[in-house]
């Protein structure tokens, strides 16, 4: 059996070097490097973005930080949960929690939106 194949959109790393610090990260492990869609295998198609809008936080309190980000006008991902940014782990966390930590948690809203220029990907290459 392979290696399942992502779809999502890597974070450009310029605005992802402003974002950091102006967000800092409150875990050790700065992650802070894509958006997943979902599996390449049986996703509908992805919709065409150059930019995401940070518009909300979530951090268990417990070592996962997520920024909740809107793409094409929402939050929700078609494939099923909802569209972030792992932002920084503790030790012994992993990414793929950030989007129970959201469903868990909810996320508190940020003012100002801003925007981070993305560019499609799939992973790992």
């Amino acid at each position: 059996m392979g290696q399942e194949t992502w779809l999502g959109w890597k974070l450009d790393r310029a605005d992802r070097a402003a974002l950091l610090a102006r967000f800092p990260p409150r875990y050790r492990e700065a992650v802070a490097d894509h958006v997943t869609f979902g599996l390449a295998e049986g996703s509908p198609p992805m919709p065409i973005a150059a930019r995401a809008a940070i518009v909300g936080r979530a951090d268990d309190g417990q070592g996962v930080e997520a920024m909740v980000v809107r793409i094409a006008g929402t939050t929700e991902r078609p494939t099923g949960g909802t569209y972030h940014i792992t932002w920084s782990l503790a030790e012994g966390r992993e990414a793929r929690e950030s989007n129970d930590v959201i469903a868990a948690h909810g996320w508190q809203p940020m003012d100002g939106a801003p925007e981070v220029r993305i560019e499609s990907a799939r992973w790992p290459d």
